[in-house]
């Protein structure tokens, strides 16, 4: 699954929220999606059964995270939830890690790219939010 993909079927009451602006939220979002597209197969397979609870947990909540931070008025609660929303990712990509045998090699790449952008946005967010 593609972002473009994705997007598309992104609802529009969805895409006309201030937060949509957000690019960490978007692409929290799209990780999350991918990770219920990336596991879908692996449903009752005892090697992941532990794995996969676990990493749908945590990469949904790098989008609540960043949701609920992000219309909070003190910039020491903004930059909080920020963090939360980083120690979910890093915790997403242990899970990814741990799966990575049951995935192409493509695929892996893409999501470890997803990450990587949202690690970085996330933390130039949390930059910002301490230089207000």
């Amino acid at each position: 699954m593609t972002y473009d993909e994705w997007e598309r079927e992104v609802p529009e009451a969805v895409k006309r929220d201030v937060i949509w602006r957000v690019q960490a939220y978007r692409l929290a979002l799209y990780l999350s999606a991918c990770v219920k597209f990336d596991t879908r197969s692996l449903v009752g397979n005892p090697l992941y059964e532990a794995h996969i609870p676990q990493l749908c947990r945590s990469a949904a909540s790098v989008p609540a995270a960043i949701a609920e931070g992000y219309p909070r008025r003190s910039a020491k609660d903004r930059a909080r939830y920020y963090e939360y929303a980083l120690g979910s990712l890093a915790e997403s990509k242990v899970w990814y890690l741990e799966i990575r045998s049951a995935l192409d090699a493509p695929t892996i790449d893409s999501r470890f790219e997803v990450i990587r952008s949202i690690t970085r946005l996330l933390l130039t967010m949390k930059r910002d939010t301490h230089t207000r």
